[in-house]
């Protein structure tokens, strides 16, 4: 109405030259007063709009504290397995593969560590889904009045700028403790690799050491059946020259039993290298050899209260079933953050006659729901807390007997290797000598012989029982034995699956 009035007011005058009245000048300059300010407040809603739709359009990640030592973990972890199966370049064995050989290859070539690899992957992406803010996307809305009146087009349009409707955007606050729940659940995925990983170095190691002591047996029970053949043969001699024979029936059972159980030793090689062939992804009758004799025992520097500690604090089991606890509580206080409203702003523009800025705050009216999801999350909380209490015990347990059957190993093969086995060689040169000069029989000798084969083979088995033993306590310990003493990120690349 004061736009128009000075053109109205200049029109009705007779004299060109007459005044205008003081009120007319009042409305006439105030008029581009007015319009000033509808044009700021036209950019301030511009301003606003903007604004809203980059946030919606770009977002941001309210990233918990944690999360990017997670992700480098992950990428200490990823070379092995990010290349497509059909990429990779598994690593040949040699023709006498040890231990490290064998286990190297299988951390390439397993299936369930690469599984739990991305399972890892996946809990990690899950993060930036959770703690992207805004939570909702950007609706943008066009209208435009059709009516009989006389308007400017620009005065029937309007642009309107919000959020979804379907998704209520959430305060800050909440994004950040969902994003919070969605890096314990990573970490306990990341938990839950390194478990798979000391458990399958714990099967691989353990069907390693029991092809080599069965081959160690083989060798042994060979040259068993040597002296009972030659036992044979001797006890044939005599009872052609009138001797009994009692002495020849017993050498041929005795070689007959020897024979059948390297038969079985023989099988059950085979049995054990098919085994060992196919946690290596190669076929099961394929080639694989090794060396000669057992392998060296590792040094185990720790003592075993350091042992102990270890195994408590760094036990992966446990530590996943931590990150569980830590999660759903987490997860708990994220239901009680419900009680929060949620908002939804909007805005819009309707040409030159009006601006609008709005929101809708939607309040927390089902509060039977949300008391539920807390008590839920509670009890969630407090399940995962007794199953991690009694986790506990029984690793800390298992822990301790196993160290207990290690040192006995040791023991037995210390003994031996120090007392026995000097005194049963001993015993046999005496024999060779007493048997040159005529005092004792070949029978004799070849009992003396065979003691010491008895010997050798009580001395491999315990001595594989100790390897057998260390690589439990690995797994149980979640840490390489050759590791203990090392700085931390030295122990998490020695965890990593190697590369090559």
């Amino acid at each position: 109405m004061v736009v128009r009035a000075a053109p109205i007011a200049a029109n009705s005058s007779a004299d060109p030259g007459a005044r205008e009245s003081p009120v007319l000048q009042s409305a006439a300059g105030a008029a581009p007063a007015g319009r000033a300010r509808a044009a700021a407040a036209r950019r301030a809603l511009a301003l606003a709009v903007g604004v809203a739709i980059g946030l919606g359009l770009a977002g941001c990640v309210l990233a918990p504290q944690g999360a990017q030592q997670q992700r480098a973990s992950l990428r200490l972890a990823a070379p092995p397995f990010e290349p497509r199966l059909e990429a990779r370049q598994l690593p040949a064995l040699p023709a006498a593969a040890d231990w490290r050989d064998v286990l190297s290859r299988a951390f390439l070539a397993n299936g369930e560590l690469e599984s739990a690899y991305f399972e890892w992957k996946a809990a990690l992406a899950r993060i930036d889904q959770a703690a992207t803010w805004p939570n909702s996307n950007v609706a943008l809305s066009f209208s435009y009045l059709f009516s009989p009146g006389s308007m400017k087009s620009w005065n029937r349009t309007t642009f309107g700028a919000g959020f979804d409707p379907a998704m209520d955007l959430s305060l800050p606050v909440k994004v950040r403790a969902a994003g919070q729940v969605a890096l314990d659940a990573a970490r306990e995925a990341g938990e839950k690799f390194r478990a798979i990983k000391f458990e399958l170095q714990r099967k691989v190691l353990s069907a390693y050491l029991d092809l080599s002591l069965t081959e160690e047996l083989i060798r042994i029970e060979r040259e068993n059946l040597k002296l009972l053949e030659l036992l044979s043969d001797s006890a044939a001699d005599r009872a052609q020259a009138g001797g009994p024979l009692q002495d020849l029936l017993k050498a041929l059972i005795e070689a007959r039993t020897v024979e059948d159980d390297l038969a079985g030793l023989q099988a059950k090689a085979s049995s054990l290298r098919g085994t060992l062939n196919g946690m290596l992804a190669r076929d099961a009758d394929a080639p694989l050899g090794l060396p000669p004799h057992l392998p060296a025992p590792r040094l185990v520097a720790a003592d075993d209260s350091r042992l102990i500690a270890v195994a408590v604090a760094q036990n992966p089991e446990l530590a996943a079933l931590a990150q569980q606890v830590a999660g759903r509580q987490d997860a708990m206080e994220l239901a009680r953050l419900a009680y929060l409203p949620d908002i939804s702003p909007s805005g819009s523009i309707n040409g030159s006659l009006s601006q609008s800025l709005g929101t809708m705050l939607m309040l927390p009216t089902k509060v039977p729901a949300i008391r539920a999801a807390i008590d839920e999350a509670q009890s969630m909380a407090r399940s995962s807390e007794a199953v991690l209490r009694q986790t506990r015990r029984e690793r800390a347990a298992g822990f301790v007997a196993s160290l207990y059957l290690m040192r006995d190993a040791e023991r037995r093969t210390g003994f031996f290797r120090q007392r026995v086995v000097p005194a049963t060689e001993q015993l046999v040169a005496n024999s060779r000598d007493a048997y040159a000069a005529g005092t004792i029989g070949f029978a004799d000798l070849i009992d003396s012989e065979r003691m010491l084969l008895t010997v050798r083979r009580t001395m491999a088995q315990s001595q594989v029982e100790r390897e057998q033993r260390l690589a439990e306590l690995e797994a149980l310990a979640g840490v390489d034995i050759e590791t203990l003493g090392q700085p931390p990120v030295a122990r998490v690349r020695a965890a990593a699956p190697p590369a090559r």
